[in-house]
């Protein structure tokens, strides 16, 4: 049986808007490895989607721009 190719997976996170066009970028650098959109404009909400083979490498960036890039997991 083959894995479901449509599941999609997602993380929203709070970022604070200095660090939203640094994180956008390097996510983006990364070609096909998840989808960044705002969630929630007033919060500074922002949902990456991605494929679940993908969640190891999505934590990876996310922990090593933590220190300059801070955030917050809120779903």
């Amino acid at each position: 049986m083959q894995p479901d190719c449509a599941t999609i997976v997602s993380i929203v996170l709070e970022v604070q808007p200095e660090h939203i066009a640094t994180l956008k970028a390097v996510i983006e650098s990364y070609d096909n490895l998840a989808t960044l959109r705002t969630a929630d404009p007033q919060r500074h909400h922002l949902k990456l989607w991605f494929s679940p083979e993908h969640r190891d490498d999505i934590e990876a960036v996310l922990a090593e721009m933590a220190p300059a890039c801070p955030m917050r997991r809120v779903a």
